[in-house]
């Protein structure tokens, strides 16, 4: 049977390691859909052309989508899961790293939504470069924030503050 081990702890079994990895494993689901999309949307806008099959409109509308879903996620985190978890993990408190990525984020997801609107409204020509730098000043922000949370929803770092039973009732 292989264990995991962290460093002060004795080694997890399996079944207790996916009990704690839990929630990274489910916020690891979630932030493939963003990964997948994002680089859909990046793709095209550095390339300064949209795939056969995919209009102008569908690909502003996937952005949209985009945009929309990424704030619908994190507006869920920050009024449930992270003040629940900033009880008794460091790493999601108020102040902490993961917030203020959030804010970068909300930020490029508020151009990139105005940006986009604009273009299906008529009131603004549909240039890849001008989308290709919205995308870039939050994009490393955006990769590091979805590698960042995983990691602290992982088992060796939730084993430190939570029981196996906490764990098992956990509401993510």
């Amino acid at each position: 049977m292989a264990s995991h081990f962290s460093s002060s702890l004795l080694p997890l079994s399996d079944h207790d390691y996916k009990l704690y990895n839990r929630m990274a494993d489910k916020m690891q689901s979630l932030h493939q859909w963003f990964r997948v999309r994002w680089k859909i949307i990046y793709d095209v806008a550095a390339s300064s052309q949209r795939p056969a099959g995919i209009s102008i409109k569908n690909y502003l509308n996937l952005c949209l989508e985009f945009c929309e879903n990424l704030e619908t996620h994190h507006k869920i985190e920050e009024i449930r899961v992270f003040p629940y978890l900033a009880t008794r993990m460091p790493a999601f408190a108020n102040q902490d790293q993961l917030i203020k990525q959030h804010k970068v984020i909300h930020k490029g997801l508020e151009r990139l939504e105005s940006h986009v609107r604009n273009c299906l409204r008529g009131n603004a020509d549909l240039r890849w470069n001008e989308i290709k730098d919205i995308l870039d000043a939050f994009g490393t922000t955006l990769w590091e924030h979805l590698d960042d949370e995983v990691k602290e929803l992982g088992a060796e770092q939730t084993r430190n503050y939570w029981s196996k039973e906490e764990m098992s009732r956990m509401p993510m």
